[in-house]
């Protein structure tokens, strides 16, 4: 079995269609990215468990907080031995998650939910998440931002599958839409969704590889690629990059615009209820159609990306995200057009943050352990996954210890988030091109990576 899992194992043949690796890549991803549609679980647990927002809240949170960290510790692993050990690792800890979740459900004990879906399963986010990133980049050197757009567009696009199909599973094991019905269904759609992502997982492992070392795209030479003005020629490691001010700088950006961005995925359902009070099912397609909306921005705008420049998509992302979020503020409450249209566009720029910056790294370290450096980063998804909903819902709920209701129990989370992205703005205004005293000798990273399969 071990030998299967090898980085040598998996080594593509020379004229192997490099178009056989996204739909590997997003068999993981679209599976990951239930994640996404945790929201539709969100009042069956509070219902079950006798809970409230800050104490539901914490499932997703602790999942993204271990996503982010298991990136960054695991990410040299998964640079070492591929996507298939990666995905392999990755999926096991994810389905696992699930039925330790499921027993926590059964039992009662909120704890065990923790643990599983959120400690274990985020582990698996975190090595899942990023083992098709770098991968596709190498297979697709002459348009990272699209490769990155494909690899990552199915993590948000995980929930638009998810939100629904959990939301119909409830309802068929518990025998009906009502509330207490969704409860009743809970453990055995965690059961299934389990048994499901094993599968689908196991696939896209078993067709993964990872380019022959004299393979090139036809027609490209990269002596010939035109640089842009933040583009490196030289390559960094992981362990100077996270010495430069550009590394800091793109953690902030990354960590504010997932903040301003994950607040409204984690309360979607009970948000839009809240805003027009509309029903459970409703809902989960407004849940739905943000996964529409995060999908569609990582594969649009992270492509957008290789023509536009990575500093000037986030410019987009950040500075028009602070506009829609002030006119969320203000007058969504009285517009359900203006309400999910400005948080569709939203959405759309979170999930192209998120399929940039592989390529916005790769621009300004290179691609020698841009998988790794990448995992490094995600450390600010993670502190993102805490701060975004812990901010929600503590205002969510001083709102209704104060009498609120309707959109102004939100209102005030959403001022917070237009500083937020300000901020985040002014981060991504001051990053520029590395140092050459930050890279590695041409000669050191050819051996290494020679060195790197004969181990294998």
């Amino acid at each position: 079995m071990a030998s299967i899992l090898t980085r040598s194992a998996i080594v593509a043949p020379k004229h192997f269609n490099r178009w056989l690796i996204p739909p590997a890549a997003l068999a993981i991803h679209l599976c990951i990215g239930q994640v996404y549609a945790f929201s539709v679980f969100k009042i069956p647990f509070m219902s079950h468990f006798d809970a409230g927002e800050v104490s539901i809240g914490w499932i997703f949170s602790i999942a993204i907080l271990m996503l982010g960290i298991s990136s960054a510790v695991f990410g040299p692993w998964v640079e070492k031995n591929g996507p298939r050990a990666s995905m392999v690792a990755a999926g096991t800890c994810w389905v696992v998650g699930f039925f330790i979740a499921s027993l926590g459900i059964v039992s009662g004990q909120l704890w065990l939910v923790y643990l599983g879906y959120g400690v274990i399963g985020g582990i698996g986010l975190g090595i899942g998440y990023i083992s098709p990133v770098s991968t596709l980049m190498k297979w697709f050197p002459d348009r990272p931002g699209l490769a990155t757009g494909l690899a990552i567009m199915g993590f948000g696009g995980g929930a638009l599958i998810a939100s629904p199909m959990s939301n119909q599973l409830m309802a068929f094991y518990g025998g009906g839409a009502e509330p207490e019905n969704l409860v009743a269904g809970l453990t055995p759609t965690f059961v299934t969704l389990g048994i499901v992502y094993a599968v689908v997982i196991a696939a896209g492992a078993f067709v993964i590889r990872v380019p022959h070392p004299e393979w090139t795209p036809k027609g490209f030479d990269p002596s010939k690629v035109a640089s842009k003005p933040m583009q490196t020629k030289g390559n960094v490691s992981v362990r100077n990059a996270i010495r430069t001010p550009q590394f800091w700088f793109l953690w902030v950006v990354l960590f504010l615009n997932v903040t301003a961005g994950i607040g409204i995925l984690e309360n979607a359902a009970p948000m839009i209820q809240a805003y027009f009070g509309i029903t459970a099912a409703a809902a989960a397609g407004f849940v739905g159609l943000l996964s529409i909306g995060n999908m569609g921005g990582r594969f649009i705008w992270s492509t957008t990306s290789d023509y536009l420049g990575r500093k000037n998509n986030y410019m987009m992302y950040l500075g028009v995200g602070a506009i829609l979020y002030l006119l969320v503020a203000l007058f969504g409450g009285g517009s359900i057009i203006l309400f999910v249209l400005a948080t569709l566009i939203i959405i759309s720029f979170y999930g192209g943050g998120f399929s940039t910056v592989p390529a916005y790294l790769k621009d300004l370290f290179g691609v020698y352990q841009v998988g790794a450096i990448h995992g490094a980063l995600l450390t600010a998804w993670s502190a993102a996954g805490v701060a975004g909903p812990l901010i929600v819902n503590s205002v969510v709920e001083a709102g209704e210890a104060a009498g609120k209701t309707g959109p102004e129990l939100y209102t005030p989370g959403m001022f917070i988030m237009v500083g937020a992205l300000v901020v985040g703005f002014i981060a991504n205004a001051l990053v520029r091109p590395v140092s050459e005293k930050y890279f590695e000798r041409e000669a050191d990273v050819k051996a290494k990576q020679a060195a790197a399969l004969e181990e294998d």
